[in-house]
């Protein structure tokens, strides 16, 4: 093929416009090539799926990092690029197990605004003394926006976060006035006046948060606080908080 022409939108490459007279004067040095980064990039052995040790996909194959080269500026880029909101946690001394295979250890210099871990710059120094004792995980917040919704304006409604481009509702025994407090702060809402239950603003559908926000009011927002998915409590809609 020579000239092609793809909108980007096309699903094989044989549906893009292309030139047959004009490949007839190629040849094989010209060959092009293409570097794909998707699915480079996983969390394993987590609570949920945003969580777990990081794992890195090279030519090698796939290969955990070295906590020693990683920060909270590498967390940001790998929980988004895995559409998994913000980092919540960075956990090193194989808190997550010890993985298997490399252990990928020059250090990863992330600014944290990069959509993607490989557009990070790398060391070319290598950490001789990293081992799977020392992969690092991460706990992403595992939502990307939250919202206050059928209430009387923008600042009240019932609790959703999203997960997945998914909206969920809230349990009423994942959250106190701390966490109001938080989420009012984060969405430009002033100060949390007050928790209420589905009789409020209405039950939700889909599914349901029940994981424990652990704030202790102070945060920016809710992704800084800490989650506990070892606390949860049977939920149902007539339990949405709001």
């Amino acid at each position: 093929m020579a000239l092609v022409g793809c909108s980007g939108s096309e699903t094989a490459l044989k549906d893009c416009r292309s030139d047959s007279q004009y490949a007839q004067l190629c040849n094989h040095n010209q060959d092009a090539g293409v570097v794909c980064s998707e699915k480079g990039l996983r969390l394993v052995d987590g609570f949920h799926l945003c969580s777990g040790r990081v794992e890195m996909l090279r030519t090698e194959g796939w290969g955990s990092v070295c906590d020693a080269a990683f920060d909270q500026q590498d967390a940001e880029v790998v929980c988004r690029e895995l559409d998994c909101g913000a980092p919540v946690q960075v956990l090193g001394a194989a808190a997550f197990g010890k993985g298997k295979g490399r252990v990928w250890s020059e250090e990863i210099q992330c600014r944290g605004d990069e959509s993607q871990i490989d557009i990070c710059q790398r060391s070319s120094s290598q950490m001789h003394s990293c081992s799977h004792d020392n992969d690092v995980g991460v706990i992403c917040s595992g939502y990307t926006d939250l919202r206050l919704v059928n209430g009387p304006d923008i600042c009240s409604g019932r609790a959703e976060r999203q997960y997945f481009s998914k909206w969920s509702t809230v349990c009423d025994a994942c959250w106190d006035m701390r966490a109001a407090s938080v989420l009012c702060r984060q969405l430009n809402c002033g100060i949390a006046v007050s928790v209420v239950g589905s009789d409020w603003f209405g039950e939700g559908s889909g599914e349901i948060w029940a994981d424990v926000f652990d704030c202790d009011g102070n945060e920016t927002k809710l992704s800084e606080c800490s989650i506990s998915s070892w606390s949860r409590a049977e939920c149902s809609h007539r339990r949405d908080v709001g």
